[in-house]
């Protein structure tokens, strides 16, 4: 079975995921899937061959004469498209994907071969076979290794081979003889390959994987990957109080500590995590869930900084906070976390892939002056097959099973088989969401006795919603994010779960000031924004919207997918008398506004009818 993270054994979970082969996407996530499929993964495979990141592989084999190509870490590139086109052979055993995914492992597999003791990096070959384990500040040998593992894991559950899983198995032996606990000592300048061990551990039993997973933690705080705030190695894991240092890098990193305390226990760790958790939400992270202030260091800023133009928050650093709070939950079962892995994914992740599956970004501006656009592709190209891996998964991320508790952890059309004490049951889901907050959930079943099927209420709701049982109006409370239902289901029961899409204008902490006097507009779990495209004739910075005055809400099908467009009257500030000056006295100042109709779009659907200003946080009046 093909789980995201398998913790069906591990001592401190209390969540476990059901796997993909059990949940069938249709709906909004539903066209990312098939775009995933049928233009994404072949246009990043075209790119692997293009820009010589599968070359570097065939020269490492000894195949073909060239020089390396690109980054040193290229090679995690290819590792990411493995795992992702593993995850989409599971809905539809595409032959042209499949074929390509064997062609690439066969060139992994070759330059493996050409070695004798399982080391796989195509940048340390030849001339530097002499550098290798030199340098952990600013290599990224088990960064890359780490991906392959992952990847390796996902093609063995999707499709029973052992092909990749043997190349994956032989390298991560040698790391365990390398630096295991009868080897050096080090930890990881990027770190990734936390995570993959904890995971490689779970799929074999093998102890020495969960343990070096341990000490690459524990090891922290002594130098050994440079000793710096940035790789994260400047103090002692446990002794974090905040978030800090390169975004991907910490997150990777806390994501990876989750791990190792689901598996062991260990509440040191587990009060580390907290307390960072309580940062990411309480001071660093955007509203968008994006996070990365800095484009210096692509770091993490101060408390409270997070200006909107100059917003880094990476595509990468979102999906790492996306892997860590779906750690957090299994952790703990509340939906707090998911309400963050909600937030982060319709408008921290999406954003980072055009509605046509061809285009990225990589830097996630809240602002833009509108010279900011995708691209098909980046020398440093992590993100493009980083979504495809958590798009081409999310099946395996909606519903969570207990002993005796269905838990919905996410709404979209699907139709989901859960196996489930000595039965299954049959959970459809129809529903318009993320744009329609209506959904129905037939849950059919032979099964007769008594369980529990919790649903959740996003936080965005603010604990409002109406419930029916087979047309039956139900009172349920809230707790930790969900309702719980306790019946015997045998039959067919339709559920119909109203959550209200409000227009809800948020505003942000006094200390974040460049937001002063201006609110976020929501609606469900997406946040919305004005570009320019949109709202001709005047400049949507200085675009004022109404705190109280009635907003019209409209399907808009001139994007693919479509989506549910806001407008309302507004007022834009006349600039006319700011033409030839910066400042003036106050007194001076006529601020003259003039009405305007304004249109608001999802943010995750901004840039892709071409460039133009873009704005997420507005004057209100």
């Amino acid at each position: 079975m093909t789980f995201i993270n398998d913790t069906s054994r591990s001592s401190r979970a209390q969540v476990r995921p059901l796997a993909l082969e059990r949940v069938k996407l249709g709906g909004f996530m539903g066209r990312y899937n098939n775009i995933m499929r049928s233009r994404t993964l072949i246009s990043q495979y075209e790119l692997l061959e293009s820009t010589g990141r599968l070359d570097n592989f065939r020269r490492a084999a000894g195949k073909i004469e060239r020089d390396f190509q690109g980054f040193f870490f290229n090679d995690s590139d290819v590792y990411k498209w493995l795992e992702a086109a593993s995850y989409a052979l599971i809905d539809n055993d595409d032959p042209e994907l499949r074929e390509k995914i064997t062609l690439t492992i066969d060139v992994i597999r070759d330059a493996q071969n050409a070695g004798d003791d399982g080391y796989l990096n195509t940048y340390f070959t030849f001339e530097k076979v002499s550098a290798r384990w030199t340098d952990f500040k600013n290599m990224h040998e088990l960064y890359c290794a780490g991906h392959l593992i992952q990847a390796a894991i996902a093609h063995r559950r999707v499709t029973g081979s052992e092909d990749l899983f043997a190349v994956a198995l032989k390298f991560a032996d040698h790391i365990v003889k390398m630096f295991g606990k009868n080897g050096r000592e080090t930890t990881t300048g990027h770190p990734e390959l936390e995570m993959a061990l904890v995971e490689l551990y779970r799929e074999t039993g093998t102890r020495e994987y969960l343990e070096l997973a341990s000490r690459l933690i524990d090891n922290r705080g002594k130098g050994l990957a440079g000793g710096d705030e940035y790789r994260i190695d400047h103090v002692p894991f446990r002794q974090l109080k905040e978030l800090t240092g390169h975004a991907v890098r910490m997150l990777y990193l806390v994501a990876g500590a989750a791990d190792v305390f689901l598996e062991t226990g260990d509440e040191t760790l587990l009060a580390v995590i907290d307390r960072l958790w309580a940062d990411l939400v309480g001071r660093k992270m955007y509203i968008t869930g994006g996070v990365g202030s800095r484009h210096e260091g692509e770091a993490f800023g101060e408390a409270f900084e997070l200006p909107n133009r100059r917003a880094y928050t990476e595509t990468c650093a979102a999906i790492g906070s996306f892997f860590w709070n779906w750690r957090m939950y299994m952790i703990s079962g509340d939906g707090k976390y998911l309400d963050v892995m909600e937030r982060t994914l319709y408008n921290g992740v999406l954003p980072g892939i055009s509605l046509d599956g061809l285009k990225y970004f990589y830097v996630n501006p809240l602002e833009d002056i509108g010279n900011h656009e995708r691209k098909e592709w980046y020398s440093c190209a992590c993100c493009p097959p980083n979504i495809a891996r958590v798009l081409t998964s999310f099946g395996g991320y909606m519903y969570g099973l207990t002993l005796d508790e269905i838990r919905v952890n996410f709404y979209e059309t699907s139709e989901a088989v859960i196996p489930f004490r000595d039965g299954e049951i049959n959970i459809s889901q129809k529903t318009g969401y993320p744009h329609d907050g209506e959904i129905e959930l037939t849950v059919s079943t032979d099964l007769d006795m008594q369980l529990s099927i919790l649903l959740r209420v996003p936080g965005w709701t603010e604990g409002e919603f109406d419930l029916q049982i087979d047309g039956i109006k139900q009172k349920a409370k809230v707790e930790k994010g969900f309702i719980k239902l306790t019946d015997n289901w045998k039959g067919k029961t339709t559920i119909l779960l109203d959550l209200p899409m409000e227009i809800n204008m948020i505003a942000s902490n006094p200390m974040i000031r460049e937001n002063t006097y201006k609110v976020a507009i929501e609606r469900g779990p997406l946040v919305y924004c004005a570009e320019g495209t949109d709202n001709e004739g005047f400049s949507v910075w200085t675009l004022s919207v109404p705190v109280k005055r009635g907003y019209d809400v409209q399907m808009n099908e001139e994007l693919p997918g479509g989506y549910m467009a806001i407008s309302g009257k507004g007022i834009a500030y006349d600039l006319d008398e700011w033409e030839e000056a910066l400042y003036k006295p106050l007194a001076a100042v006529k601020n003259k506004g003039r009405n305007v109709r304004f249109t608001l779009i999802p943010y995750y659907a901004w840039n892709n009818r071409g460039s133009s200003p873009m704005c997420v946080w507005l004057h209100v009046h």
